[in-house]
């Protein structure tokens, strides 16, 4: 991806979906999550709805959390990092105006892209049963609320359908059609059942637009493999929930260790200890710019 910092950061994504390389997006959830995707090297982090959930309420993707919620982790994670941000706006917090303010607000806290569903409030995961989906011609309009809303037109706009779940394929693909005719910048048909259906959908699609896909562990995408999905014409790969499925059974051995024996010793050798933190944090670069404007008496 180009580094050139005068380019924002949604210019910078857009840019990069022209590459026929999928874009790998680790679900973040707060600033160190976004932090460690940064340092890693990936070139896009994806704000999950659920991940915000799961990590800052502990609940599950029920529809839960709120836009002013959603915003201001936005605004955390861009004072943290610079890379782009895919952001779930679920289903943009109500109806088409609803939409538009939402839009304004993720955008100005610093999101690079803007992923809106066509479910039925109150949402729920993706891969939860028992969705609703809303009129297609009410989605169409939000759709447009949104690309009116947007400041930035490097703001990607992502256009989710859930009808595959709920109406079946032949619904989902006759949506996303309308949605990209509305004038989505990108299309998410969630959770296809078979790589026959992701082949369809890549063949359908993905000359006309870049292409999302989940990759959830214990969800219902058919393939977890990034070369395949680049063979299908796939071009953003989402792992919205990969640290956290990782880091809670870590979490849980732990605090299982400490109440057994009162100590982390056993686990030492693979935990941080408080220097580890401080450098992969900054503490001494804050330091530095701390003093650098100490004035004196």
């Amino acid at each position: 991806m180009n580094s050139d910092v005068s380019i924002s950061h949604s210019a910078r994504l857009r840019q990069r979906l022209q590459q026929s390389t999928p874009v790998k997006a680790p679900g973040v959830y707060d600033g160190l999550s976004a932090l460690l995707v940064e340092q890693a090297g990936f070139e896009c982090a994806f704000l999950s709805g659920a991940c915000l959930a799961f990590a800052r309420f502990g609940r599950p993707d029920m529809g839960l959390v709120s836009a002013s919620e959603v915003a201001e982790t936005v605004a955390i994670l861009r004072d943290r990092v610079s890379l782009p941000l895919i952001v779930d706006m679920d289903t943009g917090f109500g109806n088409a105006l609803n939409v538009q303010r939402t839009v304004r607000d993720f955008e100005r806290a610093g999101a690079s892209a803007l992923q809106l569903e066509d479910q039925l409030a109150p949402k729920r995961c993706g891969h939860m049963a028992g969705k609703s989906v809303i009129q297609t011609r009410e989605m169409v309009g939000k759709i447009h609320a949104a690309l009116d809303a947007r400041h930035d037109p490097d703001t990607i706009i992502i256009a989710r359908t859930d009808a595959l779940g709920v109406n079946g394929f032949d619904d989902a693909v006759e949506r996303a059609e309308r949605y990209l005719e509305a004038g989505a910048d990108a299309l998410f048909i969630e959770a296809p059942k078979t790589v026959e259906q992701m082949r369809e959908i890549g063949e359908r699609f993905g000359t006309q637009a870049p292409l999302v896909h989940n990759l959830v562990e214990g969800g219902n995408s058919p393939l977890d493999d990034i070369d395949e999905l680049q063979q299908l014409g796939y071009r953003i790969a989402l792992y919205p929930a990969a640290l956290l499925h990782r880091f809670t059974p870590l979490a849980t051995q732990l605090l299982a260790e400490i109440l057994r024996s009162g100590s982390t010793a056993a686990l030492r050798p693979d935990m941080y200890d408080l220097g580890d933190m401080n450098r992969l944090l900054g503490a001494e670069e804050l330091l530095k710019a701390g003093k650098a404007y100490d004035c004196g008496d």
